[in-house]
């Protein structure tokens, strides 16, 4: 059990892994831990949301009993983003809030988050908690004491009132197109961007608990940039399955990533007076386009390492205001506790809208720099960074591109795998930097059976 929460909940197979047995004892245990801190006389309070894909039924049913006999008040909010669960379990004081969908991954799959007070990500020692907690028969109360599991009417017209009052201007006079996935984000996303005064079409949008992430959503650009340039429209946006990261696309077509997108936002909350300490949170996987453009735009970027609960932790610790991933997380702590992408959505839109300037003049603030990411199979990653002859082609590799470019060697956290990844000022200099190191690498660190993608 040791390793059952990775580094965004629960994952894997429904029916499989997330067994209705498996999810039940889940529910149970976190009943314990996360709705502990009650006044006397309270039952603890949970709010409980999915994304569409058909497991989400089963998933939340055994989700709901586990905590309702464990004493647990639920409200069940139906489909809704991560971020909208999140969101509401800070809006209605809730102990904690449980979020099942397996985000950008494909339909057979699916998770589990919890959330605690105030809509926050679990840090890892509430995760052990849940698991160690799992060993211990769950409590049984009887009669009145049986939490009640109640439909959560109006979740979805209070996030989309929430993300209303974020704007700072409307979008009207916009025509936006938006990819849903056909996800969690089908029915709320299209609903604000209209009531914000938008012009919307929509793509993506007819979940049927099987074709999550299928074609579309934020893995799957192609039909976005083809709506935008068949329907004439300023900007596209794309969430993912459970719509906690946005994509965007120019009126040419041209993807902003979410590197861009931050870039975007950093300056205009600098701008505005709004970027703590002039400060953005950012992955080492970010571009090293970006770190140039707020270097020029006089922004510090604070480096964390992969994954948006990382990034969160490095806004909490400085109480800073805005962080991401390329990958399209992008976290405004001003309005949210975690991604959202729905959000990041309405205010790349407003700012379109507020400047009359086109998305893609915007998003050249920034400059991409042409990145090779190279992963060595089979290999023993522990050792890479004891190695000196890997280390010292990357110091090779270093002192040739200069300030132009720049390596990261990053082992990966599930798998016998180096990650290579170069960047550099052109395509053909960062591909053959990436696959020298690749074949140093491979040489160097190879396992039995050893392979390079």
């Amino acid at each position: 059990m040791a390793r059952l929460f990775g580094t965004d909940g629960v994952r894997g197979k429904a029916n499989e892994l997330l067994t209705p047995e498996l999810t039940m004892r889940l529910a149970q245990a976190a009943a314990v831990v996360l709705g502990h801190r009650v006044s006397e006389g309270r039952r603890p309070v949970a709010v409980v949301a999915k994304d569409p894909r058909i497991s989400g039924d089963f998933i939340s049913a055994a989700i709901e009993a586990g905590l309702a006999s464990a004493g647990v008040d639920v409200y069940d909010a139906g489909t809704l983003p991560t971020p909208a669960a999140a969101y509401l379990v800070a809006d209605l004081g809730a102990d904690f809030g449980v979020m099942i969908s397996a985000s950008h991954n494909p339909a057979p799959d699916n998770g589990i988050k919890f959330l605690a007070r105030g809509g926050q990500k679990l840090d890892d020692a509430l995760e052990d908690a849940i698991v160690a907690q799992m060993a211990f028969e769950p409590p049984r109360p009887v009669g009145a004491e049986v939490g009640r599991v109640r439909r959560f009417a109006d979740a979805e017209d209070r996030y989309v009132v929430h993300l209303l009052q974020t704007l700072p201007n409307r979008l009207d006079g916009l025509k936006v197109v938006l990819d849903c996935a056909h996800g969690a984000a089908s029915g709320c996303s299209p609903q604000v961007f209209a009531n914000a005064g938008a012009q919307v079409v929509v793509i993506g949008a007819d979940p049927d608990g099987l074709n999550i992430n299928d074609g579309y959503g934020s893995t799957h650009l192609e039909n976005l940039q083809e709506a935008v340039l068949a329907h004439g429209a300023d900007l596209g946006i794309a969430h993912d399955g459970d719509a906690d990261r946005c994509l965007a696309v120019d009126h040419t077509g041209a993807v902003v990533d979410g590197d861009q997108i931050m870039a975007i936002m950093a300056t205009t909350l600098k701008e505005q007076g709004r970027l703590k300490d002039n400060t953005l949170v950012a992955t080492v996987m970010s571009n090293l386009g970006l770190k140039l453009a707020m270097r020029e735009a006089g922004i510090t970027i604070k480096e964390t390492g992969v994954g948006d609960r990382y990034v969160l932790e490095g806004m909490r610790e400085g109480g800073l205001s805005l962080g991401g991933e390329q990958s399209g997380h992008v976290i405004f702590a001003d309005f949210a506790t975690t991604g959202d992408g729905v959000l990041t959505g309405l205010q790349i839109a407003a700012r379109v809208a507020g400047t009359g300037r086109t998305l893609h003049d915007l998003a050249a603030a920034m400059s991409v720099l042409p990145q090779i990411l190279i992963n060595v199979r089979g290999v023993d990653k522990a050792a890479a960074a004891q190695n000196e002859t890997v280390a010292q082609a990357v110091r090779e590799a270093e002192a040739e591109l200069g300030e132009s470019g720049r390596v990261l060697l990053r082992p990966s956290g599930t798998e016998p795998v180096v990650r290579v990844m170069v960047e550099a000022s052109d395509q053909a200099t960062a591909t053959g930097v990436a696959e020298r190191l690749a074949a140093v690498v491979q040489s160097e660190l190879a396992l039995e059976a050893n392979v390079v993608n």
